[in-house]
């Protein structure tokens, strides 16, 4: 049980970090240097005060770039780099004293997930800046920050349900992107019966 509750951190903070890294460092870090629950102490690395003003300095300015419609889409364009690795490093912070070879597949684990969590939230960002009205962008932001913060408290508290809720939201993400690239071989489908 003890390796699903790691793994449920894991997956839980890799999944939060490609939505919002910084948030995720800030919360792993107040958790770790305020004892919020009992964590194995890899986690200390995150209590630092660098880390954690750094943190939380970066969440607000992200706070406030992602409530403007196309400014989020540049910043969410920027951290295509910034969250996985993020992503990879947190999941590498979460394992402690490991094998080098499972802090390299933590590494590649937590960077991958963090790499489809961050291109799902840009994706659907860029389809909201579409519409007209800037409440659609505010809604999502909100709903964003209210996810990073309840899957990384989840994933605190009671990681093992983080590790079902973190597996639903993988498979939703595997599931919704095959829809996606099935609907636009249709399209192209259609197009090429067209123009023949």
């Amino acid at each position: 049980m003890e390796m699903i509750a790691s793994l449920g951190r894991t997956l839980g903070f890799s999944l939060t970090s490609g939505v919002n890294l910084y948030a995720t460092v800030a919360i792993l870090g107040l958790a770790a240097r305020y004892d919020w629950v009992p964590l194995p102490p890899q986690y200390e690395v995150f209590a630092s005060d660098w880390i954690i003003g750094l943190a939380l300095f970066l969440y607000a300015v992200e706070f406030i770039a992602d409530k403007i419609p196309w400014i989020d889409t540049v910043w969410d364009t920027v951290h295509t780099f910034v969250r996985p690795v993020g992503g990879a490093l947190v999941a590498m912070g979460t394992v402690g004293n490991a094998s080098p070879t499972l802090e390299v597949v933590m590494a590649l684990l937590g960077g991958a997930i963090a790499a489809g969590s961050h291109f799902t939230k840009a994706g659907t960002r860029v389809a909201a800046n579409t519409s007209p009205e800037p409440f659609s962008n505010w809604a999502l932001s909100l709903f964003e920050d209210l996810f990073v913060v309840g899957l990384g408290m989840l994933a605190l508290k009671y990681p093992v349900a983080a590790f079902v809720v973190s597996v639903a939201i993988l498979l939703t993400i595997v599931l919704t992107i095959r829809w996606i690239v099935r609907k636009l071989r249709n399209i192209r489908a259609r197009r090429a019966m067209v123009t023949a």
